[in-house]
């Protein structure tokens, strides 16, 4: 049975009767926190994710599945969701694979809170939950898709000072936590294009997202099969501070609160791929989720779903719209597909087949 996650004033009491922490320690003892106390999805959480929005989504990412599937031989596999929310996902995107023929031997959701699992197995009857990647099943090929996972993994943090980087450190000050610079020298951390940056200049690494996805390419390498992973982000090395706190859909203080708010940071999607390459799987091209969701036909499933409901037609539209268009989640959120030796390029990427 798994400790209870620390309460945000227990947090600070332990910021506070010890040395400082890392950002990174910070962030995983407040996400902990946070996700195990409660359902932060919808109008009523925090926050909202693309599934959330409108079946679209889950469908063409089914379809896309169901695509591959097809094009590898319709071989035996096992559906594979990191930090499945409340199974939204996984639901719309299994009923669209399904009108083809294509079914998984298994549902397996890596997911750790007790509020979401319970959602999960409400909507997706069977399904077996596991606290990590290693927990999964070895018999048969994984499709593994992971959406707004990565950003929610805890990152380290660096500052040029005028003495040489030094890891971001959280300490309590006046009652309260905030972010000071640490005393050890942290100039091997920084990716050597980033490390002539000026002072007070930031750069976060996230070597848990790194491994993760690392472990995920080996099992495809073993298993094969293939991974879709969509989250907001960008192609690095890149400098800035990301790291923010989402609460009732407005921005707050990340340092403000511990295990209250919802805490996230930009995904290094270039640091992602260096990561997989040595398992020896394919990685995608860099998609942005506007151009990927139009290549994989959305437009043509928001006609179908409109000449079924033409009251819903400007709901419709509207969601549609945020999905994909720029100034919404289309340029911001991106996405790259990980696939095992012998199985064919996925689809919605450059140069893919359809």
């Amino acid at each position: 049975m798994r400790d209870a996650p620390p309460t945000p004033e227990r947090l600070i009491q332990d910021i506070g009767a010890a040395r400082p922490t890392t950002v990174a320690d910070y962030m995983a003892a407040a996400n902990a926190h946070y996700y195990a106390t409660r359902d932060p999805l919808g109008a009523a959480g925090d926050f909202t994710t693309a599934p959330e929005i409108s079946q679209m989504f889950g469908e063409l990412i089914g379809l896309w599945i169901a695509d591959l599937w097809t094009r590898a031989g319709r071989p035996p596999f096992r559906y594979v969701e990191l930090g499945p929310g409340r199974g939204t996902l996984a639901a719309d995107a299994l009923r669209a694979a399904s009108r083809f023929g294509c079914a998984p031997l298994g549902i397996h959701l890596v997911e750790t809170s007790p509020a979401l699992r319970a959602a999960q197995s409400a909507r997706l009857a069977g399904a077996e939950h596991h606290d990590e990647v290693d927990a999964l099943p070895g018999d048969a090929p994984l499709v593994i898709v992971a959406n707004e996972f990565f950003d929610a993994l805890p990152i380290h943090q660096y500052v040029r000072t005028a003495t040489g980087w030094r890891e971001r450190m959280v300490e309590r000050r006046d009652g309260r936590l905030a972010p000071i610079a640490g005393s050890i020298p942290a100039d091997d951390a920084i990716p050597p294009a980033l490390c002539g940056q000026p002072e007070d200049t930031i750069v976060e690494t996230a070597p848990v997202a790194a491994a993760i996805i690392q472990r995920c390419a080996f099992r495809l390498a073993r298993q094969s099969g293939a991974m879709l992973t969509i989250d907001y982000g960008h192609a690095g090395p890149a400098a800035g501070d990301t790291l923010q706190a989402v609460k009732a859909h407005r921005f707050a203080d990340p340092f403000a609160n511990p295990g209250e708010a919802d805490l996230t940071a930009h995904v290094d999607f270039t640091a992602l791929a260096e990561a997989a390459r040595p398992a020896g799987v394919a990685v995608s091209d860099l998609a942005t989720q506007g151009d990927w969701l139009r290549r994989l036909g959305i437009d043509a499933r928001l006609k179908t779903l409109t000449a079924a409901a033409p009251g819903r037609a400007d709901e419709l539209k509207g969601q549609r719209d945020r999905l994909v268009e720029a100034d919404a989640m289309g340029d911001l959120f991106k996405l790259i597909a990980l696939t095992a030796p012998g199985w064919p390029q996925p689809a919605g990427f450059t140069g893919d087949p359809a």
